[in-house]
């Protein structure tokens, strides 16, 4: 028993141990999540999260341990948005004949995400710094992070709320889209990836790859409109 505890300290304290738990768990749980027809309810990365905080939960292993191992797999997110250049460069002339709907669907987009959360948290009775952490929302982790720390937010109430967008949006996005009739792929995909980030674009290619494009699109014009617009327009009212 003393030699399995001694083994489990060795391998616990070992970078590579979290690495391939992380990707062991995100591999079974894409099993699953396509076994059972891409049901939304078991989207991958809400699965992979779960079950990573069960393990380090029961085994009592901190966050900054875990995060040696795993920084691997999160230095290969910047790789993987600009991979999502690819799909982009297949859809340009679409892209350039949508100039205008685009535009104007990302301002409307921009502002209600961060409009609507600042809203409801402010009935609710939020404080200034929890209202600022909410507003960026539905801009992709860094940057969200990067606006909630010039405006004297909470960064790591940030992400907590980012990463629960991105999966609600993969979740329940292409379901209110379909109770909306919003048949377009490139409209769905846009729509997406404005409300929900790089989780809603990761299930968006998943489905169709004009849809994917609007929405890495989307995700990418969202977080510069609300990286310009939400200083100013806090700085306005405040």
């Amino acid at each position: 028993m003393n030699e399995l505890a001694g083994l489990w300290v060795y391998l616990s304290s070992s970078p590579l141990l979290h690495l391939t738990l992380t990707l062991a768990v995100f591999v079974l749980a894409s099993a699953l999540y396509k076994r059972l027809r891409m049901n939304p309810f078991l989207n991958p990365v809400l699965l992979s999260v779960v079950i990573i905080v069960l393990i380090l939960r029961f085994t009592d292993t901190g966050y900054q341990t875990y995060f040696e191992g795993a920084q691997f797999v999160h230095f290969l997110l910047g790789p993987a948005t600009v991979a999502l250049a690819i799909p982009l460069y297949r859809q340009f002339e679409r892209i350039k004949k949508s100039a205008l709907a685009i535009f104007v669907s990302l301002i409307c987009g921009s502002i209600t995400s961060a409009v609507s959360a600042v809203l409801i948290a402010w009935v609710l009775g939020a404080d200034v710094m929890t209202l600022i952490s909410l507003a960026p929302k539905s801009v992709t982790a860094p940057v969200a992070m990067g606006i909630t720390e010039q405006l004297g937010g909470l960064p790591s109430l940030t992400a907590i709320v980012v990463i629960l967008t991105g999966m609600i949006g993969a979740m329940f996005g292409p379901l209110v889209l379909n109770a909306l009739k919003i048949k377009d792929w490139a409209a769905r995909g846009f729509a997406i990836g404005t409300a929900s980030h790089g989780i809603g674009t990761a299930r968006a290619l998943q489905v169709n790859e004009l849809s994917g494009a609007f929405s890495g699109l989307a995700m990418g014009l969202n977080a510069l409109a609300t990286s310009i617009m939400l200083p100013i327009v806090w700085k306005f009212f405040s």
